[in-house]
């Protein structure tokens, strides 16, 4: 019951946490793995950028004030809301890859321009750069794909964040 209170309590710093954690992995995979994201996986990044604010905002919020109850119980809603559109979306996207439905034609794309790709695309010379599709498994682990494992992960993070929404009276009130 301990770890419960604990997690329930505070969760805004642990979502604040996770959501910085996934963003350093997801990048880390990019910088270090050379695994250039899609679309889909930049419209993932969103949320969790999104967490990060409303976590931020509500942690410093009970840290700042004093919050002896934790933090507040309606940015753990806000969390959940979310958490479980990162859900929705790395669903949307696994389902994809999976042939289960067809994704949008505009998911192609990504990368990054500038001035020099640009110039060089203009002139037919340089490296030819293909988008990268949001179809295509870039890389997976137990047979489930990056956006699979995201779609496991925000509705974990959906579900804690209802949980510490509705927490009972006796695991906010502060311990005397």
């Amino acid at each position: 019951m301990g770890l419960y209170r604990l997690l329930t309590r505070w969760w805004t710093g642990f979502a604040l946490a996770a959501s910085l954690g996934l963003l350093a992995a997801a990048h880390a995979f990019e910088r270090f793995g050379g695994l250039a994201p899609c679309n889909l996986c930049l419209k993932q990044r969103e949320v969790y950028w999104a967490a990060v604010v409303v976590a931020g905002i509500a942690t410093a919020w009970a840290l700042f004030s004093r919050a002896s109850r934790g933090t507040p119980r309606i940015a753990a809603f806000l969390l959940a809301c979310i958490f479980i559109t990162g859900a929705v979306t790395a669903g949307f996207h696994a389902g994809g890859e999976l042939d289960w439905w067809a994704l949008p034609a505009a998911c192609a794309g990504g990368g990054a321009a500038d001035l020099e790709s640009l110039t060089a695309l203009a002139l037919g010379v340089g490296a030819e750069s293909r988008p990268v599709m949001c179809d295509a498994v870039a890389w997976s682990f137990l047979g489930v794909s990056m956006a699979g494992w995201n779609t496991l992960i925000s509705a974990a993070l959906a579900l804690f964040s209802l949980l510490a929404a509705q927490r009972p009276k006796d695991a906010r009130a502060p311990r005397k």
